[in-house]
């Protein structure tokens, strides 16, 4: 029997890093989530189920990041989901948020990334997640949209300095059945009638896209918008 493949999960205890969690968990390889919260990151673990292991991990502190992955040892797949939202305009803006967020996605990203790559080899990849709000901002972005930015460009760093391990971004329209989008109708309406295909992106659409950025030994340095056609228009 081959040996089973190592993923990691940063912020896999809910929404899309969830869902890649379940489906890799359900393929049976080993899988590593982190959560900042420790108990609910292990409770998800054991509802996902599997060779599934829960660790606690905020990405917003860090100096703390190395060894609260200390336990991981080996890394097939990394996928880096965690986000935190921050609707900041400039005129109103709230530097502390924003730069919780940006240090969140950026400078916590590149740790877990810089933690992780002694236990990754040559044929490992990772999948960062951004957004669209990278291309179509709106009031209130400022924030999120720099961020998703800066993830179209830490990837390509990340392929020059890393190689031959591949990174790869994916960046979604709203995903209408996470549970921050579920029950807000009145907003994901307005985006499904401008999408040309007339559907909204669900979260098996993405983890479908970060398995084939994952697995796709010719994909690199890719950001990838995944959103039905609806930067078209």
């Amino acid at each position: 029997m081959s040996e089973r493949i190592h993923v990691v999960v940063i912020g896999g205890t809910s929404g899309i890093g969830r869902h890649v969690a379940e489906t890799f968990a359900r393929r049976g390889c080993d899988v590593v989530i982190t959560g900042r919260a420790e108990d609910r990151a292990k409770g998800v673990a054991h509802e996902i189920g599997g060779h599934t292991r829960g660790l606690g991990l905020d990405l917003t502190a860090p100096e703390q990041i190395p060894a609260a992955l200390a336990e991981v040892r080996k890394v097939d797949r990394l996928v880096l989901t965690a986000l935190q939202r921050d609707h900041n305009t400039v005129r109103e803006y709230r530097p502390a948020d924003a730069t919780r967020v940006l240090t969140m996605k950026l400078t916590g990203y590149t740790t877990v990334v810089h933690a992780l790559a002694p236990r990754m080899s040559d044929g490992s990849s990772a999948v960062l997640l951004g957004g669209l709000a990278m291309h179509r901002p709106y009031p209130g972005s400022t924030t999120v949209t720099t961020a998703n930015g800066g993830i179209s460009a830490l990837v390509r760093t990340l392929v020059t300095e890393l190689a031959p391990i591949r990174f790869n971004a994916l960046h979604p329209s709203l995903v209408a059945d996470t549970p921050y989008w579920s029950d807000k109708p009145h907003v994901w309406e307005a985006v499904k009638a401008r999408t040309p295909t007339g559907r909204l992106v669900t979260m098996e659409d993405c983890t479908d896209a970060i398995t084939f950025l994952l697995e796709n030994p010719s994909i690199n340095g890719v950001n990838l918008s995944i959103d039905g056609g609806e930067l078209l228009v």
